[in-house]
């Protein structure tokens, strides 16, 4: 039986490939040769033009958050736009919680 593919990324060119997951084995960009990062089996590439996405996932996935399926359907809450992820970013700073768990989380008191 074949193994399920998940989603690596190359940020520098705003491309995402579904590959065999190993965790041994460093993916490569096929246009850039830079190292992919592993963004999950649930994960779903926003356009390449979109900039604006591109950027808020650069934040996302240079802080840790993935896009891993939960057991309920999908990732759970993940910021899509910039505001969102500064909203976040500031209450981390405020409260002291890791910035990892601020992003996700859906809702800020």
């Amino acid at each position: 039986m074949a193994h399920a593919k998940t989603s690596y990324v190359c940020l520098s060119c705003r491309a995402s490939y579904k590959q065999p997951y190993d965790r041994t084995r460093q993916r490569t960009c096929p246009r850039c040769a830079e190292p992919l990062i592993h963004a999950g089996s649930a994960f779903a590439a926003p356009r390449r033009r979109d900039a604006a996405a591109w950027r808020t996932l650069t934040v996302l996935l240079n802080a840790g958050v993935r896009f891993h399926k939960s057991c309920c359907g999908g990732p759970g809450y993940r910021p899509r736009t910039q505001r969102e992820v500064r909203e976040r970013m500031t209450y981390a700073q405020r409260s002291g919680e890791p910035i990892a768990h601020a992003l996700i989380r859906p809702d800020m008191e």
